[in-house]
Formats: structure tokens, sequence, C-alpha cells
């Protein structure tokens, strides 16, 4: 059965009208990219604001979206038209496994365009029909902390019907900044490469023994096409491949997992070469608790 995600994306939205087409296209782009590495299909379509993914597995298709950057959430929808009876009905089926005896909810309902119905007044009566139909259940209203939300989300003659948003990486799609090089030698410096590509840089990954796996298993996940290069340990060696990487890949500067006192030699050192190190005011154990986040998302 094939399964419908409302893709959301928030900074996006932000951009003058040139701009957001350009990372809109982007955007679409990198989510299909996605889908054609893992040889799985994807039907994409869109109205202001969001975008509709239509896969084959809800589950897989959902681990993919997550890791797409400009992606701040997702949610597995069901798709009704927009009518007063039909959101009722698909409504209280979908509902029939979520609330169990004794459970509390709450609806969640909003609009965008013209109906016969305000947010609240839709909300109110699918409450009330909720109670009705499982009126044995000992089911409560809760607006506050309810145990099961359930999302009535109109959009002209359309509505989407959902329990949950899953997170996504947020930031700006891949591809739409500059080129950067970034050593990886740990928790630091990968997570520094991982900042960059979230403000839409693509990074060829430079490794150092011992962090391949977070290479491999983490940032590659968010992009399948990064090129990656091995290096030797020892200051000079990594300096020597990051220099010819600059110059053969054509990138704007370097990721270095360095701290402030260090930064005045390193950009005299690099020149005109921009320097970057976005976790420079982390802690090591900030570090460790991005990473985790970061892993999470991509696992």
């Amino acid at each position: 059965m094939t399964a419908l995600l409302l893709v959301r994306y928030g900074e996006l939205a932000l951009k003058s009208p040139p701009v957001r087409r350009e990372f809109e296209a982007t955007l679409r782009r990198n989510l299909v990219g996605q889908f054609v590495h893992e040889g799985l299909s994807l039907r994409l379509r869109s109205d202001r604001g969001h975008l509709y993914a239509e896969a084959d597995d809800a589950d897989a298709a959902a681990r993919l979206v997550r890791r797409v950057f400009g992606v701040t959430s997702l949610s597995v929808v069901h798709e009704v038209p927009t009518s007063r009876e039909g959101i009722r009905d698909r409504l209280l089926e979908l509902s029939d496994g979520k609330l169990v005896a004794g459970s509390t909810f709450a609806v969640r309902a909003r609009r965008t365009g013209q109906h016969p119905f305000t947010s609240q007044e839709l909300a109110r009566d699918l409450g009330a029909d909720l109670l009705a139909r499982f009126g044995d259940r000992g089911l409560r209203v809760d607006l506050t902390q309810p145990q099961v939300e359930l999302f009535v989300e109109v959009r002209g003659p359309r509505t989407y019907l959902y329990f949950d948003r899953q997170r996504g990486p947020g930031g700006i799609p891949l591809g739409v900044a500059g080129r950067l090089v970034a050593v990886v030698d740990g928790l630091r410096g990968a997570l520094g490469a991982y900042l960059m590509m979230k403000r839409g840089c693509r990074v060829t990954l430079v490794t150092l023994p011992g962090s391949e796996t977070l290479v491999k298993e983490v940032l590659l996940r968010f992009d399948p096409e990064a090129k990656v290069e091995s290096s030797e340990a020892g200051t000079g060696a990594v300096e020597a491949l990051l220099r010819r990487l600059v110059e053969t890949t054509r990138a704007d500067g370097v990721v270095l997992p360095i701290g402030v006192d260090e930064f005045p030699a390193a950009r005299e050192r690099w020149g005109s070469v921009l320097v970057f190190s976005p976790t420079v005011g982390f802690s090591d154990e900030e570090v460790v608790k991005e990473w985790q986040s970061v892993a999470a998302l991509a696992s």
C-alpha cells in the first residue's frame, strides 16, 4: 500500500521568491537522490510550504526523509477530500486503534483556504464525535498533556490526518552554498562537518584513523555522494592533503576542529582560504550530546 508523507520545511519559506524556488528545487533533488541511492521509488508533489512524498514503504521513506537538510519535520498522513463527513468518518476509523480505554486525547486542527467552519469549530466537533463513538472507553479530552494527539490539517480541497511529527535536520538544502574540506578526527570534527553540511555546503571529508565509522555510518547517510579521503595521523600529512583537496575541489574553505586560541595561527597559515570551526563554543559534553542527536537522525 502506498504511503504518503507530509514534509515540512521552515527556513526556506523566509527567502525571496527566486531564492526560494532555487532552494525548493534543490530540496526536491536531494530527496529524490536519497531514494535513488537506496534503490527506492519516490513521487513528489507540493503546495506552498509543504512537499508530499508518495512511497511504497512508510518506515523506509520516513528514515530517508529525516536525513535531508532543509526538512524540519515530517508526518505519515492519511489524505481525504475536505468535507465534514469525510474527515469525521476517516478520523473515527483511524482513531479506533489509538484510543485505548481510559486514555486522554486532543484534536489539533488547522486550516488553509475557505471553508464553512473554523479550525476551533472543527476540532471541537471532531472531539465530540470521538467521545460519542467511543463513549464506552472512558476517554477524556486533555488539551495540555494528552496521551494521544490527533492532527487534522485542512489544505484547500484536501485534508491530511496524522498522529505525530518526526523531526528532520532543518537547515537549508545541501548544495546551495559553497564547497568545503573538513577534517574528521573524532566526534568534534564529525560534528563540525555536519554543521556546515546543514548550512548547505558540500563537504569533502578527510578521515583520520579511527574516525571512519563516524563518516560511513552517519555523515554519508546525509550526503551519500560526499567525497571521502583518508589521511595518516600527523599535522603535516593532514594539512598537505587538505591543501591538495582545497585546490582540486575548488573549495572555499576548510573545517577544522580547533579552539579559539588556535584560530589566529590557523587563519594566518591558510591565508585567503576561509577557516571554519563551528564547534568552537561547544564543550566536550555538548559535542557528545549534539552528536547523539545527529546519529539518531541518521539511524
